[in-house]
């Protein structure tokens, strides 16, 4: 009977991630068919279970009359470890507020490259790149030919106006090509990482996103140059606008893309705060 309840736990764990939107602080929505899949799966499961605890009920009050002992069955140490094992998920799910991301981890965690996009990484492991990299998940050949239309269309934007829809797939665009982007005019928002490396009016501003689910997530975004030495601290939300440019970054000893802001203006925290890669 336990099972039944712990298999209903998680059907409507993933039920309650549905009805309030929580679900997208875990998964690519495009993916949300799975988790949906996955409560449905987990009612029939409890249902079926509920049905063979009630089938085999009199079986094994027969049993017992007849004088069959259990005693060689699980113990009750087995059953505390296994039951506790699967109802940790729960109470943690049920008790414990969802966090949002948000400089902290930044700080934390630190942003970085990937030592290599070679094929043989494993993108399931890749987490907190300043740039997203989605070359692991497909072939070489395929990712050079996805990166080129998406190149294409974005060279057609003049100014680049990078939202929710298309952020990720911006910033890995123009990571990989920045000398072809230098010089056009781009519009951004993210929240602001004040790296204790840079000086002046030099910041970050990043969005959490993910590629596939949070296990792939990472901290992405851009170098700003702000005009007038204005300053910001951690996690104010700016929405900038300015033209493309390089700049050398000393802990990664190389040039990368950043932004010359001629206008910026700060707004309120967006109600997502994540985004998420579209194909």
């Amino acid at each position: 009977m336990l099972r039944a309840f712990i298999l209903f736990g998680f059907g409507f764990y993933l039920m309650y991630l549905h009805i309030s939107g929580e679900i997208s602080k875990y998964i690519n929505m495009k993916y949300s068919y799975l988790s949906f899949s996955a409560m449905i799966a987990a009612f029939l499961l409890a249902l079926i279970q509920l049905i063979i605890v009630f089938r085999d009920e009199d079986k094994v009050e027969e049993h017992d009359h007849l004088g069959h002992s259990h005693s060689g069955e699980n113990t009750i140490w087995k059953k505390l470890l296994v039951y506790g094992l699967l109802t940790y998920p729960l109470i943690a799910g049920f008790m414990f507020p969802i966090a949002t991301l948000d400089s902290t981890i930044v700080s934390a965690k630190g942003f970085h490259f990937p030592k290599n996009n070679a094929a043989g990484d494993d993108p399931y492991a890749q987490n907190q790149f300043l740039r997203p990299d989605t070359s692991g998940y497909f072939g070489k050949s395929d990712y050079e030919k996805m990166m080129e239309r998406e190149k294409k269309e974005l060279l057609k934007q003049n100014p680049i106006v990078v939202d929710d829809s298309n952020y990720l797939m911006t910033m890995e665009i123009l990571y990989n090509y920045p000398g072809e982007f230098t010089g056009r005019e781009m519009r951004f928002t993210g929240f602001v990482y004040n790296d204790p490396v840079l000086k002046d009016a030099h910041l970050f501003l990043f969005r959490f996103g993910i590629i596939h689910c949070v296990a792939d997530s990472g901290v992405f975004g851009m170098l700003v140059n702000m005009p007038e030495k204005a300053s910001y601290k951690n996690d104010t939300w700016l929405s900038v606008s300015g033209t493309i440019t390089e700049e050398y970054y000393a802990p990664f000893k190389m040039k990368i893309p950043s932004l010359e802001v001629s206008n910026y203006r700060q707004i309120d925290k967006p109600k997502d705060v994540y985004v998420y890669r579209k194909y």
